[in-house]
């Protein structure tokens, strides 16, 4: 993979591509279990859903493999891949609750520290894993352990929707 071009991802991302050689590569290739030591051939920083698309369409049209990074807590560190294009979505932490219908949107780079400090301040908690640190995304599509499962049920049983983009490309939301 390091010849492949990568300008026009560059020019289709609104976050950053960053690649080997740039000062931010070593830094943003560390993922929480520091034995990890992957190096792709680029990460992009996505800011946004069609961040995440472009990457997804970038990577499958080059045949690259990729890796979707939420917190990068995964203990096995599959949000990181050798000469492959990492799909980052730690820039995307935009939280929204609405106290009175008791939900609350989560963006993909969110980590569960996010998500109580901006939960907690109107009185809610949702059933989540014990580390603040961990990643949304790969707690909650994993199940999800944590303080209040017995009495809340697993992080996956109180999800309501996931906006999700496709192999393809594609968005789609998916519900029950």
């Amino acid at each position: 993979m390091a010849n492949t071009d990568f300008q026009s991802l560059k020019t289709s991302l609104r976050g950053p591509l960053i690649e080997p050689g740039d000062e931010r590569y070593e830094a943003a290739r560390r993922v929480y279990n520091g034995m990890i030591d992957r190096r792709p051939a680029a990460i992009a920083r996505c800011a946004d859903v069609a961040d995440v698309m472009a990457a997804v369409n970038f990577g499958r049209d080059h045949g690259m493999k990729l890796a979707v990074r939420s917190g990068g807590h995964n203990a096995a560190g599959l949000g990181i891949c050798d000469d492959g294009l990492v799909i980052d979505l730690s820039p995307m932490k935009g939280i929204r609750v609405d106290p009175r219908a008791r939900r609350v949107q989560v963006q993909g780079g969110c980590v569960w520290g996010d998500v109580d400090h901006a939960t907690h301040a109107f009185g809610l908690a949702t059933p989540a894993g014990i580390i603040s640190t961990t990643g949304v995304g790969g707690l909650t599509l994993g199940g999800g352990l944590g303080h209040l499962t017995r009495k809340c049920g697993l992080t996956i049983d109180n999800l309501l929707a996931a906006d999700v983009v496709l192999a393809d490309g594609s968005f789609v939301t998916a519900s029950a």
